[in-house]
């Protein structure tokens, strides 16, 4: 009895204790980063930072709102491109699919999660970047192809196995006998989904579009490989831009001997950092209240 008890007190303390290390490197993460960003920030002011369009590093203006706007717009164009599709999928694999499909669509979504950024990146130089350079053409738009609209399909592509996979946990926590005693009212299949499904599953899908947001926001490689990376806000779709994610990765540890520099990447990094953990904060308390009070 005393053993058995040691034990379960010794489990509890090393589950708490891994607990407390993860969330201590993500504090950690976040406090060298600030804390390398301090040169940047006793030169310049935030919203100058923020709000400036000019970035000459030689010339210490490290206007960050250029990239920000591209990342927000590659992001959004990501995000109303997959979040229509994503959500017709589930409910096809949730309510039409017959069971042998639905295993082998599962089985194409973790092989799509799983895929590389790299390999989605070189897809969209091989295919993606082509298509919207005709694209454009046939719309009497001039365009090399590398363009706001290729980083968005890419990330579009990128995003729709994480939000179809939760979408699809989302249904499944609505119980069984709720779609059937809708449909012994008379109600069609349809009907069932639009006002049940749907409706009981509205903040489960919330917070998978918000998952799939910070999925989207963060993604580095694939993007940097297909849209210009040209640090000037885009006018139209088919312009190129340049996401925070490129621009340190481009950028970090080659330009030593401009002064600043390097504090500035890192501050573009800090930026990052809370963006993507505040809304994948937001998204894991709504799925919690899900799991502990039902959709």
């Amino acid at each position: 009895m005393l053993s058995r008890k040691l034990k379960e007190l010794s489990s509890g303390i090393i589950i708490r204790f891994a607990l407390i290390f993860i969330n201590f490197i993500t504090f950690f993460i976040a406090i060298v980063l600030l804390l390398k960003s301090r040169p940047i920030l006793k030169y310049h002011k935030i919203s100058e930072l923020l709000l400036s369009v000019n970035w000459h590093p030689i010339k210490n203006e490290f206007g960050f709102f250029p990239f920000i706007i591209g990342t927000i717009e590659i992001t959004a164009i990501a995000m109303i491109l997959s979040v229509p599709l994503c959500i017709l999928c589930a409910i096809y694999i949730s309510e039409y699919a017959k069971k042998r499909i639905r295993e082998i669509i599962h089985l194409t979504i973790d092989i799509l999660a799983g895929i590389p950024s790299v390999i989605y990146g070189l897809f969209g130089v091989i295919a993606v970047v082509p298509f919207v350079k005709v694209f454009g053409n046939l719309i009497g738009v001039e365009t090399t192809g590398y363009s706001l609209l290729s980083g968005g399909i890419i990330l579009a592509i990128m995003v729709c196995p994480v939000i179809i996979s939760v979408t699809l946990e989302v249904f499944k926590a609505i119980p069984q006998p709720a779609r059937e005693s809708s449909l012994a009212l008379g109600t069609t299949r349809w009907e069932t989904i639009r006002h049940v499904l749907l409706k009981s599953a509205r903040r489960g899908i919330l917070a998978a579009i918000v998952l799939g947001f910070a999925r989207a926001f963060g993604e580095t490689i694939a993007v940097m490989m297909v849209v210009g990376n040209v640090p000037k806000i885009p006018k139209s779709l088919f312009d190129p831009a340049y996401p925070l994610p490129a621009l340190i990765a481009n950028n970090y540890g080659e330009m030593l001997s401009i002064p600043l520099y390097d504090s500035a990447l890192l501050f573009a990094a800090f930026i990052l950092m809370l963006v993507v953990g505040f809304f994948s904060l937001l998204a894991n308390i709504t799925l919690l209240k899900i799991e502990r009070g039902g959709v």
